[in-house]
């Protein structure tokens, strides 16, 4: 890892990582067109290259857990250098998710989950969404089991509220909690940040880019249609899409100010807000992952926040889907 990133701690875990991790869900080929196993393996390598350290992924991350069998292959003999974090409590039925956050579940799970990953032990395993068939406080007990035996090093909680939270955090302590939030989607400020802080809790965001919206790459005239993920989201489709692209276009010039690409921005803001530990990057490439990395160290304050605040106040909330 660069000896110029500053690192940030997981909770009070000890343990460390960079504030712009890669998410790993893009490598995985379910969603995202035209993945290749070379490219996967090469941005991953690219990653620790440009000085990140920590990789987000999961069991259902692919059809047969392809991302975390790439990251195994990529990062094997670069273990002592990189933070791990994988989920488990979903999985493909027939190609659709299910979720079960059964103890048994979880515990069989995060075994197979080694296995690909190549590695005796994660360094944060998240419980990937609450079962409503299962009690939390069970699903918490799971996850002790698995620290308590040296699985994992630390627990954390994704797509959870913070009533869930409170109720895990009773059985079982959380050092980090994984919530979508980004420019325009804002509403973990309200009630889940605030818990986080006072219980130092990680907040460990994905969707920063908003799947590529506000990664400032995408044209009028792009149309997404299945099998591209993005095809079932509204924020992607007719005017919802215009509009949203009107709000990139109004961070061009402000980015340009920062002497950054848009992308690096919306990240670097995400990083600035209050609460914001962690702000996970998806990418297929090299150049994606690299152009991520450039964001951290990037200062977003004073006139720049003000800008980029009236921006996102003249365009309110994008229109969106539960994201699992």
């Amino acid at each position: 890892m660069s000896s110029g990133v500053q690192t940030v701690e997981i909770g009070a875990t000890g343990i460390r990582v960079t504030p712009v991790a890669m998410g790993c869900w893009p490598i995985s080929g379910v969603t995202t067109l035209g993945v290749t196993d070379s490219d996967a393996v090469s941005t991953l390598a690219a990653a620790v290259d440009s000085g990140i350290n920590f990789f987000d992924t999961a069991y259902c991350y692919g059809y047969e857990g392809e991302s975390e069998r790439l990251i195994g292959r990529a990062l094997g003999d670069r273990r002592d250098q990189v933070v791990i974090a994988t989920k488990g409590g979903v999985h493909w039925e027939n190609r659709v998710q299910q979720r079960d956050a059964r103890p048994e579940t979880l515990k069989r799970q995060c075994e197979e989950s080694l296995r690909r990953l190549g590695t005796d032990h994660v360094d944060l395993y998240y419980i990937h969404a609450p079962d409503p068939s299962v009690p939390v406080s069970e699903s918490a007990g799971g996850l002790k089991e698995l620290l308590v035996a040296g699985k994992i090093r630390s627990v954390g909680v994704s797509n959870f509220s913070a009533a869930q939270m409170e109720e895990f955090q009773a059985v079982c302590p959380i050092a980090a909690s994984q919530p979508h939030y980004n420019m325009l989607q804002r509403e973990i400020e309200t009630e889940h940040v605030p818990w986080c802080q006072e219980h130092n809790v990680s907040v460990m965001v994905y969707w920063v880019l908003l799947k590529g919206l506000l990664a400032g790459h995408l044209g009028r005239e792009d149309v997404f249609v299945p099998p591209d993920g993005r095809a079932k989201y509204p924020m992607f489709q007719g005017q919802e899409y215009q509009r949203n692209l009107d709000f990139v276009d109004k961070l061009r010039p402000i980015a340009g100010q920062a002497g950054l690409t848009v992308s690096q921005l919306v990240i670097a803001w995400t990083l600035a807000q209050p609460g914001i530990t962690v702000a996970l990057c998806g990418g297929r490439r090299p150049d994606q992952i690299h152009e991520s990395a450039g964001a951290m160290g990037a200062d977003v304050s004073g006139e720049l926040l003000q800008r980029i605040d009236e921006a996102i106040g003249a365009r309110g909330d994008a229109t969106s889907r539960p994201p699992i």
